[in-house]
């Protein structure tokens, strides 16, 4: 496991992005500046048979399309990521895209010879950031003129997945190379490899539940959103023109990060330190440790482009996948990327769904990356997977 005691800089430079949720990859950045681009659907109905009117998502593109248009590999996003997989929108950006490290030039997924897409799901967390487009919760109804809050159709990762689906049609895509996800984008390849078997030879789901969510990460969603749900400002959902529950998605998103993170990384970008030096954390209540401080800051930053209500949304999404049924439905050869340390999605649950997809004979490989990330291993170190991304693609 790396360590980075002797490389302070770098240390700081990583906690600092692993509290924020934005990694920094260690290779440079994509070649070009990236443009972010939007779609929109007239309506759409979801797996519920609701219908949503004028349903925009962001996406964006590294490579060329081929004239077969067969070449395209699509990366879904995590639970509180965006379509920002790669590059930067401008040169004063301050990270590139959370997967710079294998996407691009001569990189594990080559974009000399892939186009890949990226796109921003339903009800993506970060409405409030200019640079994000979505439909969800915080977005006005074309019926009624004001916010959605909880009238908004709750929506699946089926649905988010048909919204892609959407998007490839219109630009006459009708087989894909890959698919490709972390996390919460990992259920989104299975989900792919389930409802579209005949455009999906290839899923490579990252630091993933494998074809559902285990219950104890469903009671972790159900933690997650509590602090949400007890701040009086959320005011059962219907906080549009008043003061958002800016506390309790705070606390919220810093249950986020810490679970996601592992115990190692705790250690050595904070240890036992008090937050102000000289102010004991024993002594008074208002004195903190380094820890407390670090993810305070953290969520309150996150918290100003997040949206609560879409952040509940986006956990029912998570909380309701499942694709065990449909499993022989999957054609796919499947690469699983779990990460060592990850207390939220465990390596046994890839090695256990990898099993049985090879029962019924599908191709099935692990590799795991480590690192002192836990969760986070899959975004931060996931350059450890490039060889054996780039042979599984090479297929």
């Amino acid at each position: 496991m790396p360590q980075f005691e002797n490389r302070p800089n770098a240390r700081r430079a990583l906690a600092a992005a692993a509290l924020m949720l934005i990694a920094a990859g260690p290779a440079a950045a994509y070649d070009e500046l990236v443009e972010k681009r939007e779609f929109v659907m007239e309506n759409f109905v979801t797996e519920q048979g609701e219908t949503i009117a004028e349903v925009r998502i962001g996406w964006e593109a590294y490579g060329e399309l081929n004239a077969a248009r067969d070449n395209a590999i699509l990366i879904a996003h995590f639970f509180s990521g965006t379509s920002n997989a790669a590059g930067k929108y401008s040169e004063d950006q301050p990270q590139p895209g959370y997967w710079n490290a294998i996407i691009g030039p001569g990189k594990a997924i080559d974009t000399d010879r892939f186009y890949v897409i990226s796109s921003d799901t339903l009800v993506n967390l970060n409405v409030a950031d200019p640079k994000v487009i979505t439909t969800g919760p915080a977005s006005i109804d074309p019926a009624t003129g004001a916010p959605y809050g909880l009238d908004f159709p709750v929506v699946s990762m089926r649905d988010f997945v048909d919204v892609q689906k959407a998007l490839l049609d219109s630009l006459g895509i009708d087989s894909l190379h890959a698919v490709m996800g972390a996390s919460g984008g990992s259920v989104q390849t299975m989900e792919w490899a389930a409802a579209y078997p005949e455009m999906v030879p290839r899923a490579i789901p990252v630091i993933s539940p494998g074809l559902d969510m285990p219950p104890y990460v469903i009671g972790l969603l159900k933690m997650w959103n509590m602090p949400i749900q007890m701040d009086p400002n959320w005011n059962g959902g219907d906080y549009y023109g008043g003061e958002p529950p800016l506390t309790g998605l705070s606390n919220a998103l810093q249950l986020v990060t810490l679970n996601a993170l592992h115990f190692d990384w705790a250690d050595t970008t904070f240890g036992r330190a008090p937050a102000d030096e000289g102010a004991d954390p024993g002594a008074a209540f208002d004195a903190a440790f380094k820890v407390e401080a670090g993810l305070q800051a953290a969520g309150d930053g996150r918290a100003t482009t997040t949206d609560a209500n879409h952040f509940l949304y986006m956990s029912k999404a998570n909380m309701t996948f499942s694709v065990a049924e449909e499993m022989e439905r999957i054609r796919a050869k499947v690469l699983f990327i779990p990460a060592e340390g990850d207390m939220i999605f465990p390596p046994f649950l890839s090695e256990r769904w990898a099993e049985k997809l090879r029962a019924q004979g599908n191709e099935a490989e692990v590799f795991t990356v480590t690192g002192p990330f836990g969760h986070l291993n899959g975004v931060f170190n996931i350059a450890q997977a490039s060889e054996a991304i780039a042979d599984f693609l090479a297929d």
